[in-house]
């Protein structure tokens, strides 16, 4: 190894990083320090399969090549790298020169449903390198799919439940171990999820509210802890999830005291085998396996997270969240076409709908096909008659409403800024606005800011907003090249909340050319009557 390699000593051992400069883009002067696949716990293999994540030993001789991506966790995404020994984070730092002040820290969590995704998937060093002000931000791996939330009965017997969510939980204590050794604050901690990721940060918000917690600003992108449906681990349905599971890898008999040492003898192939065959059974999202589940006292998620919010059991800490116009159109069927689909779609998802809920859905969202005047009335050729409309109430259940919930909750504490937006670029004529869409404009993407004079300005404001908030705790103090931005009200409770709406009327990443407006400020008003449907049912999905 080279001696002019940046090198960081943290209690773990020495690290070895890179230098970087990223996208390569000739507007851009900065030179990133980059520290790639650090462990941050032992390996999950073997005995520690399933079990809580245990940190690496302190060592003043370890030393650690980060010149390089890690291992991936496996999934069904796995590109080859995946192994067990893959809790893993990456550190990108400016090259400073001089002494500096203390760094604030972005922490982000990846999304993909809990049963996909890596450290790597987000270009979090672009966040990085076109921030106003400096930072140092972090991705890593945590377990995902039956790797890191097998839960049940019979896994809880054993204390075994969410421990996905715990790799998370120690990733961030490694942060705050050791991140001043990187020139960071381990004060000023920015904690940042999209979809699944930010589900997770939701979680975190409400676990132990009553002690310090590892983060101090937090950022929720198309996602909450209310989001989809949160059961307890004894649920029925992950009852039958876990025996399925089990019969894939023929320990549908097996004694109960075997069932985990054999489970911890399989190779991990036949694992994601079997964690990808029951997640492709139960593929309707709402009824997706391996979720994080509600652990009880002492456990990563002690309650219901209304119940959570509602008491005001959660950490109150400056928050930016937010929304997609066409949150759902991922995860319904584009096909649907008659009424009785629609109502059947609802139906299987959420049992604990009753049929006068049911037949108040039909009423919140009156049907295109008997009702002209519907706002859901499909004129797309190429997509069922329903799927405007189905479309739009499963975004409002699964997404939009838990977000709006969140903010409102977290607005009730004085003195602790909130921000709402809602991203409204159409991305594609059937898709719109979609999940994750927003995700490359966050992050100031070279294919998007090439796309059109628009939508580089429409990214670089959300990305000034975003690291704004990161460096300062206030989307509005860091100006820069988009200084004439508009300014972002704080979120309140109530009529009279605003938010931010970026993109309204432009779909020119969709072919279509219309420019529409870059960011402005509107009432928190769109989508309220159903909303406040999905509200009143929370409780339902979350017993």
């Amino acid at each position: 190894m080279k001696n002019d390699r940046p090198t960081v000593a943290v209690h773990q051992g020495r690290i070895i990083g890179i230098e970087a400069k990223v996208q390569t883009d000739a507007s851009l002067g900065v030179i990133l320090e980059e520290f790639l696949g650090v462990p941050y716990a032992l390996s999950t293999a073997g005995e520690r399969r399933f079990s809580p994540p245990v940190p690496l030993p302190a060592s003043e001789e370890k030393v650690f090549d980060a010149g390089s991506w890690g291992p991936r966790c496996p999934s069904g995404e796995d590109d080859g790298t995946a192994s067990e020994d893959c809790l893993n984070l990456n550190i990108f730092r400016p090259k400073l020169q001089g002494e500096h002040e203390k760094l604030p820290v972005l922490v982000y969590v990846h999304g993909g449903c809990f049963n996909f995704g890596s450290g790597d998937a987000r270009q979090i060093d672009n966040l990085v390198a076109w921030s106003e002000k400096p930072m140092i931000g972090i991705s890593f791996n945590y377990r995902v799919g039956a790797f890191g939330f097998l839960n049940s009965r019979f896994m809880a017997s054993e204390g075994l439940l969410n421990v996905g969510l715990k790799d998370q939980e120690l990733a961030l204590r490694w942060v705050k171990e050791n991140i001043e050794a990187f020139g960071g604050d381990s004060g000023d901690v920015t904690i940042m999820g999209s979809s699944a990721g930010a589900h997770s940060v939701g979680h975190h918000l409400i676990h132990n509210p009553d002690q310090p917690p590892l983060f101090h600003k937090a950022i929720l992108e198309s996602g909450a802890a209310t989001a989809r449906a949160v059961y307890p681990y004894d649920n029925a349905l992950h009852e039958e999830q876990f025996q399925d599971f089990l019969s894939h890898l023929g320990l549908q008999n097996a004694p109960a005291n075997q069932i985990i040492p054999a489970l911890r003898l399989l190779p991990t192939s036949r694992i994601k085998t079997a964690s990808e065959a029951v997640f492709t059974k139960y593929s309707l999202s709402i009824r997706w396996p391996f979720q994080p589940v509600i652990d009880g006292p002492g456990g990563m998620i002690a309650t219901a997270p209304i119940h959570a919010l509602r008491a005001g059991k959660h950490h109150r800490i400056p928050l930016l969240t937010g929304f997609n116009t066409n949150e759902g159109a991922s995860f319904v069927p584009w096909s649907l076409a008659k009424a009785a689909q629609f109502t059947a779609f609802f139906r299987t998802m959420l049992p604990g709908l009753s049929e006068e809920d049911l037949s108040e859905l039909d009423t919140v969202y009156p049907d295109p096909v008997s009702d002209p005047t519907s706002k859901y009335v499909e004129r797309r050729r190429n997509l069922g008659k329903q799927f405007k409309r189905v479309e739009q109430a499963y975004a409002h259940f699964a997404y939009i409403a838990p977000v709006r919930q969140t903010a409102c909750y977290a607005a009730e504490a004085e003195n602790v800024p909130v921000y709402l937006y809602h991203f409204a670029v159409s991305c594609s004529v059937n898709g719109g606005a979609d999940h994750g869409n927003h995700s490359s404009f966050v992050t100031y993407d070279r294919q998007v800011r090439a796309m059109s004079a628009t939508l580089d300005e429409i990214a670089g404001t959300m990305h000034a907003y975003w690291s704004s908030f990161v460096t300062t705790g206030d989307p509005n103090a860091a100006r820069g090249r988009w200084g004439a931005r508009p300014e972002w009200p704080r979120y309140v409770s109530g009529d009279t909340g605003k938010k931010m709406l970026f993109g309204e009327g432009n779909d020119e990443v969709a072919g279509l050319g219309n420019k529409g407006v870059v960011a402005q400020v509107v009432d928190d008003v769109w989508a309220k009557e159903e909303c406040e449907y999905w509200w009143q049912r929370t409780e339902k999905f979350e017993t």
